[in-house]
């Protein structure tokens, strides 16, 4: 009976650490990844390219440092400008929150810190990433941000 005792015992320290380690992952999580589809028809006005792209980005919650790169392909000339907007929804467009500056040539790769609005904005599902090429200065493809987790 000491033996199923103590077996029980320890058997119940461990769950209990397993549980307590399970619930406090979320909470020491130091970095949200965010990504974007970018297409032609999630333009506002909705634009007919047959140029797509992603973004893949991090954000670092302890620094708000976000960090990005931009892949993008099949768009009718060179990356003109391109920008992180917000906020704005689906549909709605916005300001620049956070231009993308230098080399724009796929891939692109780039940080910028935040504020705490920004990442409010960012976390929220509130920004987009949008290319701008010759053809189309309004922007040729967008994407909403959104989190992963």
């Amino acid at each position: 009976m000491t033996h199923f005792r103590i077996g029980m015992s320890i058997g119940l320290v461990v769950m209990v650490a397993g549980l307590g380690a399970c619930n406090l992952t979320p909470m020491m999580a130091s970095t949200n990844t965010l990504m974007a589809r970018l297409s032609g028809p999630d333009e506002v006005p909705p634009v007919s390219s047959s140029g797509s792209g992603a973004v893949e980005a991090d954000l670092n919650r302890k620094t708000n440092v976000l960090n990005w790169t931009v892949t993008y392909a099949g768009l009718t000339g060179p990356v003109t400008a391109a920008h992180f907007h917000g906020p704005a929804v689906p549909g709605e467009t916005a300001g620049v929150a956070v231009p993308i500056t230098g080399n724009l040539a796929s891939p692109i790769k780039g940080q910028t810190p935040l504020t705490s609005a920004q990442v409010q904005g960012l976390m929220a599902g509130k920004w987009y990433v949008n290319l701008h090429t010759a053809a189309h200065p309004e922007g040729e493809v967008r994407g909403q941000v959104i989190g992963l987790r």
